[in-house]
């Protein structure tokens, strides 16, 4: 294996160009050596792009945050911007790993990574972002988040393609945000079930609402059913029970070591009732 440390983000996506399908890049390293280890990961070319630190911000701009793909988990749960606009975002980067792991993951690799448990995922998929992603000769696209994921570590991103930032449209000031991981221990652990839900409210009913859901599908989720039974309706008991029953119906979840998908299925619908009364009643 050959592992080369380029200087430029230029050189960067040159490497990239010419090693084609036979490249991988590493930051943090949080997923990379794990997976070399267990040798489900196996480059023939390790590109080292930790000395990048110009991709290294979160800037606020007039109508959205800009945060650059080797933005540490670390730096997003300890920003004051995140934790004025993007609050979830927040919350959900305190709870990835430990601070060990907080200190080296980058926001890029987490999303990279593609885990259905991913999660950072859960939140910039409620936030409406946008994964930018560059390749040599400064091309670059932007991906909305819905679209990124394909399934368990495959994404949209193109062999000679890198994520250069993640950008985040300044939420309305009537919108309301919540999020929940539900771990077998804490923290740590990788989650059973994570969601996160935005809502705009008009009085009592539902003019904008987003729910994204991680660990109960080949890849995080948008509740696209649901949000429809929500949309421009008043928020009952029984509507919220409705949406509860239709859970099922959006989600995919497995049997593994950490939980059955039948207990994901019953988490699922339970922590979709709650985080909708935490924002409707608060």
């Amino acid at each position: 294996m050959e592992y080369l440390v380029p200087k430029t983000l230029n050189e960067t996506l040159t490497l990239l160009k010419k090693g084609k399908d036979k490249s991988k890049l590493i930051a943090g390293g949080t997923n990379v050596i794990p997976g070399m280890r267990e040798k489900t990961v196996r480059p023939y070319v390790l590109v080292d792009i930790s000395q990048l630190k110009n991709l290294s911000y979160i800037k606020e701009e007039k109508k959205r945050i800009r945060i650059g793909s080797l933005t540490t988990i670390s730096e997003l749960s300890s920003s004051k911007i995140i934790e004025k606009y993007a609050p979830i975002l927040s919350q959900a980067a305190n709870q990835l790993g430990n601070p060990l792991v907080r200190n080296r993951a980058t926001i890029a690799g987490n999303l990279a990574d593609a885990s259905p448990a991913a999660d950072t995922a859960v939140p910039l998929l409620v936030l409406d972002a946008m994964v930018m992603a560059e390749r040599d000769g400064g091309k670059h696209r932007e991906i909305p988040i819905d679209q990124f994921f394909l399934g368990p570590n495959q994404t949209v991103l193109k062999p000679d393609e890198m994520i250069r930032e993640i950008l985040l449209p300044k939420p309305y000031p009537n919108s309301k945000t919540a999020y929940i991981k539900l771990g077998l221990r804490n923290a740590m652990a990788i989650s059973v079930v994570s969601m996160a839900i935005l809502m705009e409210m008009e009085r009592d009913r539902c003019r904008k609402v987003r729910i994204g859901l991680g660990a109960v599908a080949p890849k995080p989720i948008r509740a696209y059913g649901i949000e429809a039974m929500l949309i421009d309706q008043k928020i009952t008991e029984e509507l919220v029970q409705a949406c509860c029953e239709r859970m099922e119906g959006e989600i995919q979840p497995i049997t593994d070591i950490r939980a059955s998908a039948e207990y994901r299925r019953s988490m699922a619908s339970i922590l979709l009732k709650r985080l909708i009364q935490q924002i409707t009643i608060n």
